[in-house]
């Protein structure tokens, strides 16, 4: 009954997010809004403006022009009207050429589809063979100004779309770039802590969860690299772009990945390993476990200015590598931990 009741719910709450919160909700809500408009307005001009006899193509197109971001409505409608054009070329040429229907519908395909595969017509290649079949299917092949009508309606509904989806509320990505963001550094933070506590003299077996662990933040990883993408192409062409939340936060944590990888594979194989001299002693696990906390603390927050404790303790284990103490059997296990160790502090500081 619970659940029945939850799933009738799920699209009211669907709505007071969208209403409430300024997510993918409210994104979702107000493309899908630009793109009804936009199929009424292009209906409208191609009907009562133009006298467009059958003007289907023309809300269609506006339709599927209202894209995620500004930069592709603008491609997408340079590449439909290209393969429209295309698609009405080769028609016009069977329509001419090829006295039978049948003929022409099997020959306009094959080569439309042909030379839609271009990429330089992107998705929109398809409609090459589509709009010449629909045209010699339609016998408006041999009429030039169905022909026109055609590529005109495709224009003009694609142009709509495109303007219509860069002028009002032109999409931006903040918000899956903050959502990125703030689950990378979590993941990050947490990682450093139990790599923290690994070194620490916790059991060998919990190495093993840590790489199951560092499988999760790759693929964090994969997900702020994609959510970097979409806000740098949402940014361009785009009459909002000043807005959008800047992606070098969420970029740092990314390069971030190749040195935390090769410490957590320095200390797991020194967790593992049952010669002695590989582990450090007791006060140099001590000073990376420090680190290592340390630097989760930076991640979480956020806050550079934690960053002097981080060089300080990176100093302290350089000290521990070139003097001599009773733990020196130990410099072989240490030096592999500081070396990424080190790198994290000086990405950082470089951010």
């Amino acid at each position: 009954m619970t659940d029945a009741r939850n799933r009738w719910a799920a699209p009211f709450g669907w709505i007071a997010r969208a209403s409430r919160v300024p997510g993918e909700e409210r994104r979702s809500l107000v493309q899908t809004t630009k793109a009804a408009v936009a199929a009424v307005l292009a209906w409208i001009i191609a009907t009562a403006v133009l006298d467009l006899p059958q003007p289907f193509l023309a809300p269609y197109a506006a339709v599927f022009l209202v894209q995620a971001t500004v930069y592709r409505s603008l491609r997408g409608w340079a590449q439909q009207v290209g393969a429209v054009s295309a698609g009405v070329l080769l028609a016009a040429g069977a329509g001419q050429f090829i006295p039978s229907v049948t003929v022409a519908l099997g020959l306009v395909v094959f080569t439309g589809l042909l030379i839609g595969s271009w990429r330089g017509f992107g998705d929109s290649g398809v409609w090459v063979g589509v709009t010449g079949m629909l045209l010699v299917s339609y016998g408006n092949a041999t009429e030039p100004v169905l022909l026109a009508d055609r590529l005109l309606e495709t224009a003009l509904g694609a142009a709509i779309g495109a303007v219509l989806n860069a002028v009002v509320l032109p999409p931006l990505h903040g918000g899956r770039l903050r959502a990125a963001t703030s689950r990378l550094a979590s993941a990050v933070a947490d990682v450093l802590d139990e790599t923290a506590a690994l070194v620490r003299g916790e059991s060998p077996e919990a190495a093993d969860v840590l790489q199951d662990r560092m499988l999760d933040v790759r693929s964090l990883v994969a997900e702020a690299e994609e959510a970097i993408g979409w806000t740098r192409e949402g940014r361009y062409l785009n009459l909002r772009g000043r807005r959008e939340t800047r992606e070098e936060p969420l970029a740092n944590l990314v390069t971030l990945w190749p040195p935390l990888t090769q410490l957590i594979d320095a200390v797991s194989e020194a967790a593992r390993s049952e010669q002695p001299f590989r582990h450090p002693g007791e006060h140099g696990r001590g000073v990376v476990g420090d680190l290592l906390e340390a630097l989760a603390e930076v991640a979480r927050s956020g806050d550079p200015d934690r960053l002097d404790r981080c060089s300080k303790l990176v100093e302290e284990i350089d000290r521990l590598l070139v003097t001599p103490t009773d733990e020196v059997t130990t410099s072989i296990g240490l030096g592999a931990m500081a070396l990424p160790a080190r790198r994290i502090v000086q990405q950082l500081h470089a951010d």
